[in-house]
């Protein structure tokens, strides 16, 4: 276990239970010292390459989840990734808690451009942990050292694999030590620098423009002394926003309005003010205001000004660290968002609009040097918010970072497989090899009582009568996702691709038009009996 290369991952996974804290983490530091050879060896098509995909949500999963049905559609959320088979040597291993269904495993082999579904799947090794319960699928690996070993004994040379995870905890950590792989994504110790509290320190230490606001509270008291503080120097500002650190895609925020209140140091100006707190508007419907508080208590947030305007926009910047160090900007997006206040995100729009893509990009850069030299690695994005003055330019403000992979993450990945085209910083625009320009728009949440009277075959039969599939010689089309929840949950993603904004946005409209009319007509034809 402490030698200087893992290259026994059976002893790894016997062996994990008896080291400390420190100890794990010391020989985690020796893996992913491997990464960058790892790397690079990946572009070189030997016989021996394999990846190891756990898309295990180790998060807050009252806030993403809920159930073991969304854990594993949001699991199966990245099977995009199956593209990269098209690889004609590489091998994957794909983990998700329940096992997937082989239609839906079909169609997106069926994506693959030039290669054969069935030399792909030759090479693709499904691993379910057959455990539906709602907790994260690396702690359901860890419970089963035995699964990780035949997991171990699928990969045919450590030295060239390495395991993508979707966000890292010292769970996932874990995994990659049990498996004796490297692991492509931050490392845990990173991980105070994405939260509420941290993201907002670094903005203000590399000088990155964010919201007034305060970081590191702990209770009612401390927001309310915070709010009073920026009504001292900002008496115009007539709403606020709470955070909880570790919220995701909006879940942890509450809006607190503070219109109507005394004027800035009158004596009944806190009382009134903890009075707003108490009424404060939760993001989560399903969150009571005494359990968002005591999670506000125990692992902290923060309180910013809420940014209005005439005209306001979430865009967002995806990039990347490789294993040298080096930064990549990847994509720009425009966040499609919605909910109790509009701080939900639902999908997405790309590429962002060009007259503000570049300066967020630039901002986004910034942070990622500073990320660089604190050895962080692999995807994370930036949230702004950008809003527009009276004089036609656009002012941004960085309001959050993700060091994991996003909602972002799985549209761009599966136009960039498809297609092999890149964004360019530049022009704000994504070109393939043939020189055309694509766009797309996409989304998690299509959602209806009616879709729950599908099942998976309906929709591939939906697909191919109405011709949404994604066409390989245009390069357009549909790519649909999140399929396993459709029946039980009534929800469905889907990522629509056009070679102009109106194209994309009328192919996803047409999509969710005829999958809903498709689902409301089954219910006309075929009636349940009463």
């Amino acid at each position: 276990m402490t030698g200087d290369l893992w290259t026994a991952p059976d002893e790894a996974a016997r062996g994990l239970s008896t080291l400390t804290e420190e100890e794990r983490y010391r020989s985690f530091d020796q893996l992913q010292a491997r990464m960058a050879g790892v790397w690079e060896a990946m572009r070189l098509n030997h016989d021996d390459e394999s990846v190891v995909v756990v898309p295990s949500i180790s998060l807050d999963r009252t806030q993403t989840t809920g159930t073991g049905t969304m854990m594993q559609a949001y699991e199966e959320r990245f099977l995009f990734l199956l593209v990269l088979l098209r690889q004609p040597r590489l091998r994957m291993v794909y983990v998700t808690s329940m096992p997937i269904a082989p239609e839906i495993v079909e169609y997106y082999l069926a994506l693959l451009p030039g290669v054969i579904p069935s030399h792909a799947r030759a090479r693709l090794s499904l691993i379910s942990v057959h455990d539906a319960s709602p907790i994260s699928l690396s702690e359901k690996l860890l419970a089963r050292p035995r699964l990780l070993r035949r997991i171990a004994r699928l990969i045919p040379n450590p030295a060239r694999s390495h395991l993508i995870p979707y966000n890292t905890t010292e769970l996932e950590r874990d995994v990659a030590l049990s498996l004796g792989i490297p692991m492509y994504a931050a490392d845990p110790r990173l991980a105070p620098l994405g939260s509420k509290s941290g993201c907002r320190r670094m903005f203000a230490e590399v000088g990155v423009p964010h919201p007034l606001g305060a970081e590191n509270l702990r209770s009612l008291d401390d927001i309310a002394d915070a709010v009073l503080a920026m009504r001292a120097g900002r008496p115009t500002m007539d709403s606020a926003i709470v955070k909880l650190n570790e919220g995701v895609s909006g879940e942890g925020n509450a809006v607190v309005r503070l219109n109507g209140l005394p004027a800035p140091g009158a004596p009944a100006e806190r009382d009134e003010v903890m009075k707003r707190l108490r009424e404060m508007e939760l993001e989560s419907e399903k969150t009571p205001f005494d359990v968002y508080i005591a999670k506000f208590a125990e692992n902290g947030g923060i309180v910013e000004e809420r940014i209005v305007g005439d005209e306001l926009r979430s865009p967002s910047v995806q990039l990347r660290v490789l294993p040298g160090g080096e930064v990549e900007l990847l994509s720009t997006h425009d966040q499609l968002l919605g909910g109790a206040s509009g701080q939900r995100y639902l999908g997405c729009v790309f590429p962002a609009a060009p007259e503000y893509a570049r300066l967020i990009s630039e901002h986004a850069a910034t942070i990622g040097r500073r990320l660089a030299t604190e050895g962080a690695l692999g995807r994370f994005a930036v949230d702004f918010v950008v809003v527009r003055g009276s004089g036609g330019g656009w002012t941004p403000y960085a309001i959050e970072l993700n060091l994991r992979k996003g909602g972002t993450t799985h549209p761009f990945l599966t136009l960039q497989f498809l297609t092999d085209g890149r964004y360019d910083p530049r022009t704000a625009l994504f070109i393939t090899p043939r020189g055309h320009e694509k766009h797309l728009v996409a989304t998690d949440h299509l959602e209806s009582e009616l879709l729950k009277g599908l099942v998976p075959a309906d929709v591939f039969d939906i697909v191919a009568r109405h011709g949404l599939h994604f066409d390989q010689s245009r390069q357009v089309g549909v790519v649909f996702h999140m399929i396993s929840c459709l029946t039980e949950k009534g929800r469905l993603g889907l990522t629509a691709v056009g070679d102009t904004p109106a194209e994309a946005d009328r192919r996803y409209r047409d999509a969710s038009r005829i999958v809903l009319a498709e689902a409301e007509q089954a219910f006309v034809e075929h009636p349940l009996p009463v």
